[in-house]
């Protein structure tokens, strides 16, 4: 289906009918399947045949999830997981070993950089921190050693990008492997791979699933790679679910146009917030104003649903205004057809030291909006009440 445009991959790519002919996919919920004969059983586990095993690492529901999703990111291939945490962890642990090196953004996710410092350095592998949008910081990080980047872009909650194809550049020429967090954009607003990444990560957790029901994660890569993770994967055992990917699945058939809507009140929500007087600055990468508004749109297709701004006033400030609303919902979670705010400060960046909140630009007064799908008028009415 390599000729199909992106909503229609979306829709009929990946799964394949059973003898019963349902017209939806079906879910398989079963821990294992069952072999004609020993010698079946035999040259499945020896991978001589291909087909199912064991639902830990083979289970068709699974499998169609990882099938769509590797044709909307133009990956070859695809392992999903259990969570966004769990692909990046996966990624980690099957790409780098004891001794290596890693070059990490200072600008990603809290959790990430809490996983990078505590769990994964207990594996002798370093880690270095840099700016995301600086070329030379990245290009001055590189050890000997060095084995991956990895990054979010946009970032989360300040929506800072790097050029994609140019970092690419600089990881190819040092033999390192360049993974991009892509879960933000989704595949419907940009695609790494097609920039230059060898690795994309995702939490379908966010806008893949789009509506809050479940955790699932996912990372894409060439076969040699994705190998490499199904091992890894296969061995510990942090798989998605055949109902997880089920609901995922069928998130992908409205991902393109779900994209779309978040971006065009996000937008909306963004240009209204400019013109308050208690807000001091406004991170949104689809504002003209934004540092980083040319660079993003050569390489997304729009700017997606995160808006952040900093209200005068610090923390009291940024809870007054978060404790006034009464449609949004006060979660830490993103992506969902609900607008959602919260405080990254205090949640999602708050197990991170004073220093590292300053270095990634995360102060008190900073407030983060993933705009969904309700009236924007009514976000909009809602969020004045605390402003």
């Amino acid at each position: 289906m390599k000729d199909l445009k992106f909503d229609t991959k979306a829709i009929r790519e990946g799964y394949r009918t059973t003898q019963e002919q349902e017209h939806s996919e079906a879910i398989f919920l079963t821990s294992s399947f069952v072999f004609d004969s020993a010698e079946q059983a035999a040259n499945r586990f020896s991978k001589e045949e291909p087909g199912n095993i064991y639902a830990r690492f083979t289970n068709p529901t699974v499998d169609a999830f990882e099938k769509k999703l590797a044709a909307l990111e133009g990956a070859d291939a695809c392992v999903a997981t259990s969570s966004g945490m769990a692909a990046i962890f996966a990624s980690i642990m099957a790409l780098c070993e004891s001794g290596d090196h890693i070059v990490a953004s200072r600008n990603m996710f809290g959790t990430s950089i809490v996983l990078l410092n505590t769990i994964v350095s207990k594996f002798n592998v370093g880690i270095s921190y840099v700016d995301l949008g600086d070329l030379s910081q990245w290009q001055d990080a590189v050890q000997d050693n060095t084995k991956l980047f990895l990054l979010e872009t946009p970032s989360n909650p300040l929506g800072e990008v790097v050029d994609i194809t140019a970092l690419s550049k600089i990881s190819q020429a040092n033999n390192i492997l360049l993974a991009v967090d892509n879960a933000i954009l989704s595949p419907a607003l940009q695609n790494p791979i097609k920039l230059g990444a060898d690795v994309v990560i995702h939490s379908a957790t966010k806008y893949i699933d789009g509506q809050g029901r479940c955790l699932a994660g996912a990372v894409l890569a060439n076969e040699a790679i994705i190998e490499q993770v199904s091992a890894f994967t296969r061995a510990t055992g942090p798989s998605l679910s055949a109902f997880n990917a089920w609901i995922v699945l069928k998130g992908l058939d409205t991902l393109s146009l779900r994209m779309k809507a978040h971006s065009y009140n996000a937008l909306k929500l963004a240009t209204w917030l400019q013109t308050q007087d208690q807000v001091e600055k406004v991170h949104y990468l689809g504002l003209e104003s934004h540092p980083n508004h040319t660079l993003a749109s050569t390489q997304q297709s729009d700017f997606g649903g995160i808006v952040s701004f900093e209200v005068k006033g610090g923390r009291e400030a940024a809870f007054k205004v978060i404790n006034a609303t009464e449609i949004l919902s006060i979660t830490a979670n993103l992506g969902d057809t609900k607008t959602t705010i919260t405080h990254p400060a205090s949640t999602t960046h708050g197990r991170l030291t004073d220093n590292e909140k300053q270095q990634a630009n995360i102060n008190e007064g900073l407030i983060r909006i993933s705009v969904g799908l309700e009236d924007v008028g009514d976000v909009i009415n809602d969020i004045s009440k605390g402003l």
